[in-house]
């Protein structure tokens, strides 16, 4: 009879490689070597590579792309969690879906062949494309598939209640555009004395932007939402911005990865008298929001509950 800590490895291992994959992985004496673990569950090494080159080929399919070290690793282990929580809740993907993945994989790509038919040209652009064989990159298809199905229903259980007031600030972060040009700073007392000088010397911004146009960032015409959500400008901190002239300079703001100087460059306002037509467009948009917000808010505490432990950081 298999001891409790192999047996639990054993099932982490099936719940996103389907049985179908080598178990490739470091060796001590005949048992797997093990990175980390979580609900007191040990996960092998192996697995944990597996996840990594999944991630590595297919990219974050639910939020933005690992900048850091730390973003990879944070996204490694959670899918590794959702995997496991997938497994657990008898989540599985059919061949058939697998195959619509691969096709739509080659369509992206204006891939003209007929893969099923020509297993050979169908084998090679697996290998250009992934340097994996056929079998590791439908295993890790079938292992994402089955992370995306553990998030949608998630997502679908989730009920939440739209007050009017939500869809009506939905709408003016949607219709309220505004141009920036910004400056972003690593510390906020450079991105303070920066913004000192140019009260003192307007002309300072295009002075040290003929200097240094690389460390000037403009996300273009853009609506408030899109600045929130991809520069993580706070929203009132924008609803400001909005009262102010083009050509005025905005103090510094904590955004992402930094503190930011802004200069309005146009703004256009929103058109307050269309919301009764699309009113009810935006208490779905907002129910939408607040399910994902659901979501996230689920995986912060069960990634809290899993308690996981690394023994020592992935190569």
């Amino acid at each position: 009879m298999l001891n409790k800590t192999v047996f639990l490895s054993i099932i982490i291992f099936l719940a996103f490689t389907n049985n179908a994959m080598a178990f490739a992985e470091e060796q001590t004496e005949g048992q797997p070597v093990y990175i980390g673990q979580f609900f007191d569950v040990p996960v092998p090494l192996g697995n944990y590579y597996f996840a990594k080159s999944a991630l590595m080929v297919f990219g974050n399919r639910w939020g933005i792309q690992p900048r850091t070290g730390e973003e990879l690793e944070d996204i490694i282990w959670e899918n590794l969690l959702l995997s496991f929580e997938a497994y657990r809740r008898n989540i599985s993907v059919t061949q058939d879906e697998i195959d619509a993945e691969v096709s739509a994989a080659l369509k992206a790509e204006n891939i003209a062949f007929d893969w099923k038919k020509d297993t050979e040209a169908y084998t090679k652009w697996v290998k250009e494309k992934t340097n994996e064989p056929v079998e590791a990159f439908e295993n890790q298809i079938r292992y994402l598939l089955e992370i995306d199905k553990l998030r949608r229903q998630i997502v679908d259980s989730i009920e939440p209640q739209v007050q009017d007031k939500e869809a009506y600030q939905a709408f003016l972060d949607e219709e309220n555009s505004i141009d920036l040009e910004l400056v972003l700073f690593e510390q906020e007392k450079y991105a303070q004395e920066f913004y000192a000088r140019l009260k003192k010397e307007p002309k300072l911004w295009e002075e040290e932007k003929s200097k240094n146009p690389d460390g000037f960032k403009r996300p273009g015409f853009v609506t408030l939402i899109f600045l929130a959500d991809i520069w993580k400008i706070p929203k009132d901190e924008l609803y400001k911005m909005m009262k102010m002239n083009p050509g005025d300079i905005y103090a510094p703001v904590a955004i992402y990865q930094g503190y930011g100087v802004f200069k309005i460059l146009a703004k256009k306002p929103a058109d307050e008298s269309g919301y009764a037509k699309v009113k009810y467009s935006y208490y779905d948009k907002v129910a939408m929001r607040k399910k994902y917000e659901g979501l996230n808010e689920w995986i912060r505490r069960f990634k809290q509950q899993a308690n996981i432990k690394i023994y020592k950081k992935g190569g």
